[in-house]
């Protein structure tokens, strides 16, 4: 079954406001067996919305949109379905009541634009929300079905988990659909095709397999559609073992993108703790330690030693070293990687120091040159990596590359 999704909002195309609904609508929908043909978003206009709904009925199966369902002037979707569908707009008693009791319950007293959101087209069913003022509408024509509701997108999430989704699993035979991710870190996206070559050859043809590159990681997608959910599982978990005995060491995770969580349960289980020396990434790897609830039990902290200075004092860096051979280089990144460990009192710590850019480069040393270390119970290693030209991308790729370096050693 083909699925559109449309959202609607001046906001979204001027970049105002972060269009997160789709995102978190697409894996739910996917989920239960839809196939989303394609995500777009429209401005606040009669034209664009009625130029959207038939385009998108004209290839789907059905056809969700959110946005525009609010009570001032510019809300525009819901007259413009009525239109679209030819209904009448009529007070739903139902409705009004529940917007007077939100209303009043607040300590506000209902107005025009309140009483507004109570007038629905008389050919729809009505979805309830339960978390706001504005009403869903469902319309079905020629045996396929339009959903409006709201932007806002905890009200959204509510209406689509409780009452859209089971009214869809109602009114359609849904096919399985499995979606498996394979996180790996560590080999770029053509390499790691070049070492799988001859297994994605031999995939049934049951099961397509999709490259998701992102800095410093790779996610493979393995999916299949059918009606036996188990006998598809099976198939992707034989796969998934073959990727394992391939490329044992790249593999982070099946379950979590967040090499950081991934990185906590090793600490974790070996017993051990963790502690953090960062320049060029500032900080960024501690953000990504410390955002995993009870982190606390593994990790002691960090030294952001940007300058020069502090890395001296506090890191215990020797500063012939960073006079002969610069901040940017092995023999400082294992000092500062050994310095944290021993004043954290530590059994690992991770450093790094590098360029991230835009400028600062030499021919030497250009601009994304990293230096990252990992300090063990049984010493340091280090490795000097060259990014890009992206400040952004590369803190991230150093940041990512060093969680990395250290899951190879937990």
């Amino acid at each position: 079954m083909n699925l559109d999704l449309i959202a609607i909002g001046d906001e979204l195309l001027i970049g105002q406001t972060l269009n997160t609904n789709v995102y978190w609508m697409s894996k739910e929908l996917n989920h239960i067996g839809f196939n989303i043909r394609q995500q777009i978003t429209i401005s606040d206009s009669e034209e664009a919305i009625l130029d959207a709904v038939e385009a998108a009925l004209s290839k789907s199966d059905v056809v969700l949109i959110t946005g525009g369902l609010g009570s001032t002037n510019d809300d525009l979707t819901m007259p413009t379905l009525n239109k679209y569908f030819g209904g009448e707009l009529v007070k739903d008693e139902a409705v009004y009541e529940h917007i007077e009791e939100m209303v009043t319950s607040r300590g506000f007293e209902m107005n025009e634009n309140n009483q507004k959101q109570a007038i629905v087209p008389n050919n729809c069913k009505v979805v309830h929300n339960a978390h706001g003022t504005a009403p869903g509408l469902w319309f079905e024509q020629d045996n396929k079905i339009v959903v409006a509701m709201p932007g806002v997108p905890y009200e959204m999430k509510g209406m689509l988990s409780d009452i859209v989704i089971p009214w869809l699993k109602e009114r359609y035979e849904l096919p399985e659909i499995i979606n498996q991710m394979v996180y790996t870190q560590g080999v770029p996206e053509a390499k790691l095709a070049e070492v799988l070559a001859d297994w994605e050859k031999n995939l049934p043809s049951t099961i397509k397999l999709a490259y998701l590159p992102s800095p410093g990681r790779v996610k493979l997608r393995l999916s299949s559609v059918g009606t036996n959910r188990k006998a598809l599982q099976g198939d992707i978990d034989l796969e998934v073992e073959k990727l394992n005995q391939l490329i044992p060491t790249h593999i982070y995770s099946e379950e979590t993108e967040d090499l950081g969580s991934a990185v906590g349960e090793l600490l974790r289980k070996n017993n051990a703790t963790l502690a953090t020396a960062e320049s060029c990434t500032g900080g960024y790897i501690a953000h990504l330690i410390t955002r995993v609830v009870g982190s606390s039990d593994y990790y002691k902290g960090s030294v952001v030693s940007y300058a020069n200075e502090i890395k001296m004092k506090k890191l215990n860096v020797n500063q012939e070293d960073i006079e002969n051979h610069g901040a940017v280089s092995q023999q400082v990144v294992e000092q500062m990687a050994l310095g944290v460990q021993q004043k954290m009192n530590t059994d690992y710590a991770v450093a790094t120091s590098g360029i991230a850019g835009p400028d600062g480069g030499t021919d030497q040393k250009p601009v994304g040159t990293v230096w990252i270390a990992v300090a063990t119970p049984a010493g340091v290693k280090s490795k000097k990596y060259l990014f890009g030209k992206q400040r952004e991308v590369n803190i991230e790729r150093a940041a990512i590359t060093g969680l990395g370096m250290l899951r190879k050693e937990l």
